[in-house]
């Protein structure tokens, strides 16, 4: 990129619970995707991290908004002020004033056209003026250093926190792909629930978050298992504050239910998949990407159950923002499967 190119380009991974934005093949801005406006004129205050820590703790005059659910725009207004926001924090650390902005951003596979036109238009109204979409497998595939252009069968399962996405992709397509709405964020939820109800004790969103970074499992049996997580939180009939140890046994039961839905998900993939690539799958191995690949235990769990070697990509967290950035380098040998 010259001094004076009038053109600049981002790479945009529009996540549910984060959101990265990749500039000139380095990650500039890895910010949770929250918004906090002005609860009366809706002016934006604050967006990302900061936004994030007021997060549960506003008053009346501000609200603090995730524009997206489940992987998509659930409130379009939040989500374009939330990209300007973010788009305004590159300019600055980047120095660069640009009158056009390339972008290719990530969407999860299962988008209706609705959905699309809604990133689409985000995008566009926060400064976009060449937009591109690309589908988060696809992304992933290319962040873990996967041939997406090879005639041979590749599987990701990338579970973030709105969606978890299997796609099987071969010669720069997606052959089949289920996305489903049950992801991190389902498991925060559950978390929550298992709290109110198991210890009658009310955790925020946030503590249940922090319970399943720090004591999160698939297996109730762990060669190295975390140490409890104390959580202090109010007793819902008393109101007197109580302090809870939480074990990674109880964590792993009380998502039970959710991660049986991805177990059965990344089955009903591998049960549409053509012959040919299933073989070229059992023998590749299946890849994990996403916060959910964080999850203790869950390669072993998936590997144990469904006899495919399971693999968690070098830095699952940034897998799509990574091939997001590397489809934007590459538009043009790319541009088969991007949408505009």
């Amino acid at each position: 990129m010259g001094l004076f190119s009038f053109t600049q380009e981002i790479a945009v991974d529009l996540g549910t619970a984060n959101t990265i934005i990749i500039h000139n093949d380095k990650i500039v801005i890895d910010e949770p995707s929250v918004v906090a406006l002005d609860a009366k004129t809706g002016r934006l205050i604050a967006v990302g991290e900061r936004a994030r820590q007021m997060h549960g703790k506003t008053h009346e005059n501000i609200r603090t908004v995730r524009p997206l659910r489940g992987g998509v725009i659930a409130d379009f207004n939040a989500a374009e002020l939330m990209i300007r926001g973010l788009v305004k924090m590159v300019s600055s650390k980047s120095h660069w004033f640009s009158p056009s902005l390339r972008m290719v951003v990530g969407i999860p596979s299962g988008s209706t056209e609705v959905e699309v036109r809604a990133v689409r238009d985000s995008s566009e109204h926060a400064g976009g003026r060449d937009v591109y979409m690309i589908h988060e497998p696809m992304a992933a595939a290319l962040g873990i250093g996967i041939d997406v252009l090879a005639p041979e069968g590749n599987m990701i399962v990338d579970i973030g926190g709105g969606t978890s996405e299997i796609a099987v992709i071969s010669l720069g397509g997606i052959v089949n792909a289920k996305s489903i709405r049950t992801a991190g964020d389902e498991l925060t939820e559950d978390i929550q629930e298992h709290m109110r109800r198991a210890h009658n004790v009310k955790v925020g969103e946030r503590t249940a978050e922090l319970i399943k970074i720090n004591v999160g499992s698939a297996l109730t049996e762990l060669d190295n298992p975390p140490a409890d997580y104390i959580v202090h939180g109010p007793n819902q009939m008393t109101a007197l504050p109580m302090e809870v140890p939480v074990s990674y046994q109880e964590v792993c039961h009380c998502i039970e239910k959710s991660i049986s839905k991805i177990e059965a998900a990344v089955l009903s993939t591998l049960e549409q998949t053509p012959p040919e690539l299933y073989a070229d799958i059992v023998q590749n191995g299946v890849w994990l990407s996403g916060g959910g690949a964080l999850l203790r235990g869950l390669d072993k769990r998936l590997t144990d159950k469904i006899g495919i070697q399971f693999h968690i990509a070098d830095d699952p967290l940034h897998a799509v923002a990574k091939g997001t950035g590397v489809a934007l380098k590459n538009i043009t040998r790319f541009v088969k499967f991007l949408k505009r």
